[in-house]
C-alpha cells in the first residue's frame, strides 16, 4: 500500500493508494470524518472500507483532506474538501485511464462530501454513506440523486439521529431510477465501537451484492 502525495487545490495532499492488478478496474475513494473532531484517513472505518474494495479488485485511495497530517491548506467548511475529493479522483483517473467507473464511502463529514461529489461526476456508479448527518449538513442537493447506494447507521445515534436518517432515505426512496439499501445497526452509536466490525460487513455484502449485478435500476438521466 504505496504512501503517496498528490497535488490539490490547496497544496499537497498525502493518501495511501492500491492499484489493481486489473487496468480495467473501478476506482474507489474512501472519504474520512470530520478533520476538526479528529477525523483522519487512518479512522478504523475508513481504513477498513478502504481493503474491502482492494480486496475486491478495486483501485483504491483514501487521503487527509487539507490541514491533516501532511495535507497542506486549512479547513474549508465542506467547499474546499469538495475540491479535495474531486482533485484525488482526478489523480486515480489520470493513473488509470482505462478505469471507466468509480465508487465512494464516506463516514460522517464523509459521507455528506461523498454524496456531492457523487452529484458532480457521472462515472460514480455507487456510494457507500456511513452515518450520514443530515441533521447539520443540507443533502437537499441529491435531486434526483444519480446513483444506488448504501447508507448505514446506528439506531442509538445521538450524533446523527436516527429519524433524521430516515428522513433523508425516505426522500430518496420517492426517487425513480435507483435503489436505495438501508441498514440500522442495533445499538450503535455515531462511532460504532465494537459495532465496527458489523458495519464493515454490512458494506461488503452489499458491494458483493452490486458487483452480481444486483440492487440498481438503469440511472436517470443527468440534467446538464
Amino acid at each position: 500500500m504505496p504512501e503517496v502525495i498528490f497535488a490539490g487545490p490547496a497544496g499537497r495532499l498525502e493518501g495511501r493508494y492500491q492499484p489493481s492488478t486489473n487496468k480495467n478496474a473501478p476506482i474507489a475513494i474512501i472519504l474520512h470524518p470530520h478533520p476538526q473532531f479528529g477525523g483522519t484517513m487512518n479512522n478504523r472505518i475508513v481504513y477498513e472500507l478502504f481493503y474491502l474494495f482492494q480486496k475486491r479488485g478495486f483501485t483504491t485511495l483514501r487521503f487527509n483532506f487539507r490541514g491533516i497530517g501532511r495535507s497542506q491548506g486549512e479547513f474549508d467548511h465542506g467547499s474546499g474538501e469538495l475540491s479535495d475529493a474531486a482533485s484525488a479522483l482526478d489523480w486515480v483517473q489520470s493513473l488509470h485511464p482505462d478505469s471507466k467507473t468509480c465508487w465512494v464511502a464516506g463516514y460522517s463529514f464523509g459521507a455528506w462530501i461523498g454524496m456531492q461529489l457523487l452529484m458532480r461526476r457521472p462515472e460514480i456508479e455507487g456510494f457507500i454513506s456511513v452515518a450520514p448527518q443530515p441533521n447539520i449538513y443540507d443533502f437537499s442537493f441529491l435531486a434526483p440523486c444519480p446513483s444506488s447506494g448504501l447508507i448505514v447507521h446506528g439506531d442509538a445515534d445521538k450524533v446523527a439521529p436516527p429519524k433524521d436518517v430516515q428522513g433523508l432515505v425516505d426522500k430518496l426512496h420517492h426517487q425513480k431510477g435507483i435503489v436505495i439499501t438501508q441498514k440500522t445497526i442495533k445499538g450503535a452509536n455515531h462511532f460504532f465501537g465494537e459495532q465496527t466490525e458489523e458495519v464493515i460487513d454490512i458494506c461488503g455484502a452489499y458491494v458483493d451484492r452490486r458487483l452480481s449485478g444486483e440492487l440498481t435500476e438503469a440511472k436517470p438521466k443527468r440534467l446538464r
